[in-house]
């Protein structure tokens, strides 16, 4: 299980993610290091069977900030968490859908408590206040209430209401259709953050930068993807693919949420090929 999640951590990292932090550039203030010490210090405390849901979650957060000094990893974090619950509770490959669903509608309100806090800890860009179910006030709501009051502005909250709907829809069928063969997991790794980012706007850059600019990149993502399949080696793109990376980290846009799904679909990706191995 440790491996699985330590491996989707740096497999997200390592991927060149346009706008993102990744090994070939850091950027918005954060280091390619800074991500490596995350995961390696964050991985074993959300594998902790010993620990529930929102323990897990603030637990994460915590060391992180202790280490890193800033937010490097709070989408992943939640998105991870009921995954490696779901597993460690029984799920299988064909049922696991159904147990993340059911870790969330099952976690308790000190879950939910350590999870805003988690949240508002990490205070990631453009959080702000919202009326209902602000993460700066204790909870009085379950978590289920919580995230589907946000999820239509924000693709994570959106997971826990669809029992990771579109990492299981869009993420791991790209992951596992384009690891095989020569190009291998780092770029069908890619290949899924830009279909992500295709997808539906970035819900970072909606909040930071608004609909219009989040709608501008997700179309310079579409045409992006539609270049792979132009491109026998994506390889090739590279420098195509830094150059739309710097102009992004230039303006201060970062597709946050679109690498959040990517390493939890990369998640899902891994735990399965354990299961096959």
């Amino acid at each position: 299980m440790q491996r699985a999640v330590l491996n989707s951590f740096l497999g997200e990292i390592n991927a060149l993610k346009p706008g993102n932090v990744h090994r070939f550039a850091g950027g918005h203030g954060m280091r390619y290091e800074d991500f490596l010490v995350s995961a390696r210090i964050s991985a074993p405390i959300l594998c902790n069977p010993n620990l529930s849901l929102g323990e897990r979650c603030l637990g994460a957060i915590q060391a992180t900030l202790n280490a890193v000094g800033t937010n490097t990893n709070l989408g992943m974090v939640l998105l991870f968490a009921p995954i490696i619950c779901a597993v460690q509770h029984g799920g299988t490959r064909e049922s696991l859908a159904p147990a993340i669903g059911e870790v969330i509608a099952s976690a308790q309100q000190a879950d939910v408590s350590r999870i805003f806090a988690a949240i508002a800890l990490a205070n990631p860009g453009g959080l702000g206040h919202v009326p209902a179910h602000d993460v700066h006030v204790e909870p009085d709501c379950t978590l289920l209430e919580a995230m589907s009051a946000a999820s239509g502005r924000d693709h994570v909250a959106r997971q826990y209401t669809t029992a990771c709907g579109d990492l299981f829809r869009v993420g791991l069928p790209i992951l596992e259709r384009y690891s095989t063969g020569g190009n291998g997991v780092e770029w069908a790794t890619v290949r899924c953050y830009l279909r992500f980012l295709a997808s539906f706007p970035d819900s970072h850059i909606q909040r930071k930068h608004g609909a219009q600019v989040a709608e501008q990149v997700s179309q310079r993502a579409e045409v992006a993807l539609a270049e792979f399949e132009h491109h026998k080696d994506p390889g090739t793109m590279t420098s195509q693919l830094l150059g739309l990376d710097r102009e992004w980290k230039d303006a201060g846009i970062n597709p946050g949420t679109s690498a959040d799904l990517t390493a939890a679909s990369l998640l899902l990706y891994h735990l399965g090929v354990e299961s096959r191995g």
